[in-house]
């Protein structure tokens, strides 16, 4: 697997990086692998994959999801 070394990391840049792995328990290189993953790889998710993954953090956090107001918003859209 290659390496990929950063020169010359802006300081703000550098902290929120090491603060925001402390904050997902990773290392700086595994956050930062995991950023670019995000930015370079992202994952096609299918419109009732979305929902269905909305609906289970709704349900995780106590709220509950409304498709009418999807609906409409989509309809919104439309016109």
């Amino acid at each position: 697997m290659p390496n990929l070394p950063l020169k010359r990391v802006p300081d703000a840049l550098h902290e929120r990086l090491k603060e925001r792995a402390e904050r997902h328990r990773r290392s700086m290189n595994s956050e930062a692998i995991r950023i670019l993953e995000r930015a370079l790889m992202p994952s096609r998710m299918s419109a009732e994959d979305a929902i269905a993954k909305a609906e289970a953090l709704n349900d995780r956090i106590g709220k509950t999801f409304d498709s009418t107001l999807l609906e409409e918003k989509k309809r919104e859209g439309l016109t």
